[in-house]
């Protein structure tokens, strides 16, 4: 293949020396250096997820070696070695000050990945994919870098199996355990749960994302439920993944080409239908903005649509855990995501008309790979739904400002039976407190307490940690004693968290949201009659006015932050906390912060502006 664009010859051997060499130890043409280059990329970490990682870029690399060259019908282009960014592991971070690294984790990859694709000026690049973070933020760096890109997840973890019962377990079954007294249970439980390697197999946010990744374009569709040690990842997908590469470096079709208003509400839609993870609420607009989008509301998707086909016209359409019975490898049994996809187009609920990275628009992907029929057990029919309605919603009113809060609605196991749930609220300062409580006095929490877990957002925490191990024992403790008991917070949650939890609620309390103001004993209602979030309480101007007056105060004791937001001693926690934008513009680093308030009033309403607010 003959690349199109003109090829600039560089005869400064300073700059050329290296290359040379380079192309000797990689096995390719020193001829070839001037050539557009191409390369591999991957994601690295400390966890099970990206075990596998290294094995699929090096067949790719080594598939892609085999192509270039400077005869006929090869690629001529410069070869250029494997890549990797680096992030933490949420699965072995959750529930410790460590996780509040985990979604920076997004931002470093972005940083990384941007470096090495605008200082090596790559034409075309193959990303290998795994955790939860990383995937996002390697599609927004290609977007940002809009040159010919695509994406291969790394796979799924398959299911461990509980040696005595004989059933499937996983990472959450696990955490699930953390507050059982028994520790030979735990012990044995943790040692089953996780067997051999590759990211999380649930509908958690791994999964989540990579079907977002997949039906947004980016990612073939068939594969992305393969588990991590599929032998096709590393035998078939390689030739297949540089076979779109080099139609796209052909025809010059771009990330930006792809990644579209319409491509990413089709993967929205496919999100609410999997019961997803609430993080996708954070990712999406990330996605957006990489792709161009300066105000998601507008450009992709509005609160209010979001709630209305969630509500009325999306279903859920997957039996898939944490909500459900099933991992992703049965789901890649029963034919791959492809499958749900195509009986969501078929429904009329995606746009087919949108271009993917294999040339085909969403709809001629979806014909050719003729996928089967939902199975009803596993994958279930739109017209025969695992549940009537979408997996998530997003909840407004006097708690949530921004309209920024995110309930897992597919997740939730009691408590909103009418739609309405009024609960006492129980306030924790921080999510190291409320993990003291429930190791020490579970008892402590009742029937119908909605617990709020604040200062733990983007510039609270910093770094907005999810908070598996909490939920994990709430849900544990709700089904021990047959209670319901809420969980509200300005952090995130993993996917893999179920019950009654909301999350992303903004403002948060480090900038003075109303979740900063709430007491003990405060009445918090959730109502998806109206979407909404409200404490009554605040609805009293007095109270209000009494309770931001003394946020304040405490805010200009302690020299302008308030003292119970989280450390800030590292680079990247402080850079965290003077950048980071709000939930409902994806929680990203910012230069400036300026993108922070999405409301004009809010700054002078709660004495907090982004120009005083890292004293």
């Amino acid at each position: 293949m003959k690349n199109s664009k003109t090829v600039l010859i560089d005869t400064n051997p300073g700059r050329n020396c290296q290359t040379f060499g380079v192309a000797r130890e990689l096995g390719t043409s020193v001829d070839l250096i001037h050539e557009p280059s191409v390369g591999v990329v991957g994601n690295k970490g400390d966890s099970q997820c990206y075990l596998g990682v290294g094995a699929k870029v090096n067949s790719i690399h080594d598939a892609l070696r085999a192509r270039i060259g400077e005869e006929e019908g090869k690629m001529s282009m410069r070869l250029v070695q494997p890549e990797f960014t680096i992030a933490t592991s949420d699965g072995i971070r959750n529930g410790t000050k460590e996780m509040r690294y985990s979604l920076i984790g997004r931002e470093v990859t972005n940083d990384s990945l941007c470096e090495h694709l605008s200082a090596s000026g790559l034409e075309g690049v193959i990303a290998v994919v795994a955790c939860d973070k990383p995937p996002v933020g390697t599609l927004a760096a290609v977007l940002e870098h809009n040159r010919p890109a695509i994406i291969m997840s790394d796979g799924s973890i398959r299911p461990g199996t509980d040696s005595v019962t004989g059933e499937p377990i996983d990472i959450i079954t696990s955490y699930q355990l953390a507050g059982s007294p028994d520790e030979e249970l735990k012990r044995r439980i943790a040692i089953e749960s996780c067997p051999g390697f590759g990211s999380c197999g649930g509908m958690f946010t791994y999964n989540t994302m990579q079907t977002f990744i997949g039906v947004v374009g980016m990612q073939p569709l068939h594969m992305v439920s393969p588990a991590s040690q599929d032998e096709r990842r590393l035998t078939e997908f390689p030739n297949q993944l540089i076979d779109c590469l080099e139609n796209m470096i052909a025809k010059d079709i771009k990330p930006r080409d792809i990644v579209t208003s319409q491509s990413i509400r089709n993967a929205i839609i496919v999100a609410m239908a999997v019961g997803g993870s609430t993080n996708v609420m954070l990712h999406a607009p990330e996605i957006a903005r990489a792709a161009g989008y300066e105000n998601f509301s507008r450009d992709v998707m509005s609160a209010e649509e979001f709630n209305h086909l969630s509500k009325n016209v999306v279903p859920v359409i997957v039996d898939a855990r944490p909500f459900g019975r099933f991992s992703m490898v049965d789901i890649d049994a029963r034919g791959g995501v492809q499958v749900f996809v195509k009986d969501l187009l078929d429904a009329g609920l995606l746009n087919g008309d949108v271009l993917t990275c294999t040339g085909e628009t969403l709809a001629e992907q979806i014909a050719r790979l003729d996928p089967p029929a939902p199975d009803g057990d596993v994958i279930h029919p739109v017209a025969k739904p695992f549940k009537p309605t979408g997996g998530l919603r997003v909840l407004g009113g006097n708690l949530s400002p921004e309209f920024s809060a995110v309930l897992k609605l597919a997740g939730v196991e009691g408590g909103l039976e009418n739609n309405i749930f009024a609960g006492t609220a129980r306030i924790f300062d921080g999510e190291q407190k409320l993990l003291e409580m429930l190791d020490n006095n579970p008892g402590h929490f009742q029937d119908g307490d909605m617990i709020v877990v604040r200062y733990e957002g983007p510039v609270g925490g910093p770094g907005m940690p999810e908070m598996l191990d909490s939920t994990s024992r709430i849900t544990a403790l709700c089904r021990e004693r047959g209670i319901v008991v809420g969980l509200m917070t300005d952090g995130r949650f993993s996917g893999g968290s179920v019950g009654l939890v909301i999350g992303h609620v903004g403002q948060e309390a480090a900038v003075g949201g109303p979740i900063g103001l709430l007491e003990d004993g405060d009445q918090v209602i959730v109502d998806l009659n109206s979407n909404e979030l409200n404490c009554p309480q605040l609805d009293d101007a007095t109270v209000l006015q009494a309770r931001r007056t003394a946020w304040q105060a405490a805010v200009d004791a302690n020299g302008g932050t308030h003292p119970s937001v989280g450390d800030a001693s590292t680079r990247l926690l402080n850079r965290m906390r003077c950048s980071a934008v709000s939930a409902v513009q994806g929680a990203g680093m910012h230069p400036g912060g300026e993108l922070f308030v999405s409301d004009p009033r809010a700054p002078a309403a709660s004495g907090f502006t982004p120009a005083n607010r890292h004293r």
